[in-house]
């Protein structure tokens, strides 16, 4: 029996998410999450459960309301930085998901980077 899209997806997903937990024990986690209107991006606490900061391509104050393109995604990215420093964090490990990390991922770990998140 053929791997429907999403069951292989999601396998991808456990496999990034697994192979990150091993090697960064401690730090906090940026998680994105792109749809196809939409992009998200949050940081996790894992230790505690917690979500510190998270912005969205949904946000009014960003001026890309239902946009998922690479100009959203770096207005994501460098809200979540801000965001990141304010609640303390400057170091974190970057989960990309099951997504490939290209387009619009990477304008977002890029414009993350570029507000002073080291991941």
């Amino acid at each position: 029996m053929a791997n429907s899209k999403r069951t292989l997806f999601l396998k991808r997903r456990l496999r990034v998410r697994n192979s990150l937990r091993k090697h960064n024990v401690g730090k906090m986690r940026l998680s994105v999450h792109r749809s196809n209107k939409n992009i998200s991006a949050q940081l996790i606490d894992d230790v505690n459960g917690v979500t510190l900061a998270s912005a969205s391509s949904l946000e009014k104050d960003l001026g890309v309301v239902g946009k998922n393109n690479i100009d959203a995604a770096t207005k994501v990215g460098a809200a979540i930085a801000e965001r990141a420093k304010k609640a303390g964090v400057e170091v974190c490990y970057f989960d990309r998901g099951g997504f490939l990390f290209h387009g619009k991922v990477k304008a977002l770990a890029e414009a993350a980077r570029e507000g002073g998140l080291k991941f």
